[in-house]
């Protein structure tokens, strides 16, 4: 179930989209849904956050032109003697969705800064032998 329509993604972006483009905005806000849906944390969100989320993700994709060679090139460059040639792809150029920080932070994901190892909780784990306390041999 999603929880925005084309029309929303449509009226975020400013423009009309074809028949196609509906269909494509349809299938990327139901991917959206799934995606929400599988965080935990995002159980006790309301549902305006969730379709703030939805719209924000398909709107990324949907932004990006897939006209370009190779397809989801942003920006390109060719040389002449060098032989050089240069493409940059954006995020979502290939139609990948995906939570920017923002995204996270309004579902309550991601929150935590760094790492966590399991084996830091462990009692008296912080030798390197893991049995005596003591550091070495």
């Amino acid at each position: 179930m999603a929880y925005a329509t084309y029309e929303d993604v449509a009226t975020r972006m400013g423009t009309t989209f074809t028949t196609t483009e509906e269909g494509v905005c349809t299938s990327l806000l139901d991917r959206a849904a799934l995606m929400i849906d599988s965080f935990s944390t995002s159980a006790g969100k309301s549902d305006a956050i969730k379709k703030e989320v939805s719209i924000n993700m398909v709107s990324r994709v949907m932004g990006t032109s897939t006209t370009e060679i190779p397809i989801g090139a942003t920006q390109g460059s060719m040389s002449g003697l060098g032989y050089a040639q240069s493409w940059t792809i954006s995020n979502g150029s290939t139609g990948e969705l995906y939570f920017s920080k923002d995204d996270k932070r309004l579902l309550g994901v991601g929150n935590a800064i760094g790492s966590h190892s399991p084996l830091e909780d462990m009692v008296g784990g912080s030798d390197d032998e893991g049995n005596d306390g003591t550091v070495g041999g």
